[in-house]
């Protein structure tokens, strides 16, 4: 078989599960998050360990950047760890396809994930999850509570409000409305397009609907976002168009905006370095009493490599962290990198408490351009940053915009030929 079995592995495992235990066991795991270091040394192994004490962890951090160079070279020369920090979609998706990592649907704790949560880490047709799903991040809109409070501006729910808050505070001349740039790219699409689409292709019934053909770039639901972020322009702010992610994020920290447009993943900065009170909104819906949708952007999982030594040792961890109590502890130590499980985890920050509870009340879905999508060229992931930067700046029409991204992915992509 090309790919290693979790069961067949385990097979050669039970006969001599009572002599592996007999001494311990030590897993190692590879992962780019080396900003983590501190909370996997002080309080995930720990925890862990504690349970089981003849198995010893491990976590050897990469840099970001090198991550994905580091560990396919340590997997073909055959030194990689036991346990594999996976990336979401593609390329997890390679390692797997490469024999590299270990299909784990047969682990009973797989059940305590939605389809969503898991689909960043299966095959296409979803037969194969080869990732424990450990947090997503969820997209909305960060603001200044003293700024609101000052002049007198209530949390918009519908596109109309949001857009008479933003007149409201650029008519005051006290904030910036709006704290984005449009230097780097990616914000424009990962901030703006999805963020505020879902609303618009209606989460995961118009991206699957979009994979499968059925809909093109073309269509109002891809288009109208482009719309709504060309009126975005007016309230970024002068000079916005060479504005960096760094810029953007210190003017919202030093007071000088008063609305972000947001990643969760920025709430553990934005505690050290605000010094206001933050709320949170969700993207407004285009009519009152819409239905709302959020991007709960899967963004972290852990898998097994396939060439382990110790594969049930590896089974008992990743198990572990399928666990509430390994999603209460990342959780609340990562403030904005929700867990994924079905056990709801009591969040301690506000501002991530905030935004967590909108699962409550929208329908989630993942950034529309990652799965399947952008895997050929022209990749429609990075054809979307472009767009929506055009979008802002009002280079080029909506339609025009959906036109060109649809003639790039009808290109590669057998469903839209």
């Amino acid at each position: 078989m090309k790919h290693k079995s979790l069961k067949l592995a385990l097979l050669g495992t039970t006969l001599m599960a009572t002599t592996a235990y007999a001494e311990d066991v030590t897993l190692t795991i590879e992962s780019w998050r080396n900003d983590d270091l501190t909370l996997w040394q002080d309080q995930i192994i720990p925890a862990f360990e504690a349970q089981h004490p003849g198995i010893k962890i491990d976590f050897t951090p990469s840099a970001p950047a090198e991550y994905n160079a580091v560990l396919n070279s340590k997997l073909d020369a055959g030194s990689a760890g036991d346990l594999i920090t996976c990336r979401p979609f593609d390329a997890s998706l390679a390692l797997y396809d490469a024999g590299h990592l270990t299909d784990l649907s047969g682990v009973d704790a797989m059940s305590n994930f939605s389809d969503v949560a898991k689909s960043a880490w299966q095959t296409d047709d979803g037969a194969v999850t080869f990732c424990v799903p450990m947090a997503s991040v969820i997209h909305g809109f960060i603001y200044n509570k003293d700024a609101f409070a000052e002049l007198g501006i209530e949390v918009p729910t519908t596109e109309d409000e949001f857009f008479a808050a933003l007149d409201k505070i650029r008519e005051d001349g006290n904030y910036i409305p709006m704290a984005m740039g449009t230097n780097d790219q990616w914000e424009a699409a990962t901030m703006g397009y999805n963020n505020i689409g879902p609303n618009y292709w209606k989460g995961e019934e118009g991206r699957q609907a979009l994979i499968a053909g059925e809909q093109k770039l073309t269509d109002e639901a891809w288009t109208a976002p482009y719309a709504t972020l060309a009126r975005w322009g007016e309230y970024l702010g002068d000079g916005y168009e060479a504005q960096t992610y760094p810029d953007s994020q210190n003017i919202f920290t030093l007071g000088r905006a008063a609305i972000y447009p947001a990643g969760s993943w920025e709430i553990s900065g934005f505690n050290t370095q605000a010094d206001f009170e933050m709320g949170a909104f969700k993207p407004p819906v285009r009519n009152a009493g819409d239905t709302c949708y959020i991007s709960d952007h899967t963004d972290i999982g852990i898998g097994m490599n396939a060439a382990t030594e110790h594969p049930e040792a590896a089974e008992t961890f990743l198990t572990w962290v399928a666990s509430p109590e390994f999603a209460e502890i990342f959780g609340n130590a990562l403030p904005g990198f929700f867990p994924l499980s079905n056990t709801p985890v009591e969040l301690q920050d506000p501002l991530a408490k905030e935004i967590v509870g909108w699962r409550d009340e929208c329908e989630s879905t993942i950034r529309s351009t990652y799965q399947i999508l952008s895997r050929g060229t022209p990749n429609l992931e990075n054809e979307t940053w472009g767009a929506s930067v055009a979008a802002i700046k009002g280079a080029k029409s909506p339609e025009d915009l959906g036109a060109e991204l649809q003639e790039g992915l009808a290109s590669w992509y057998a469903p839209h030929q």
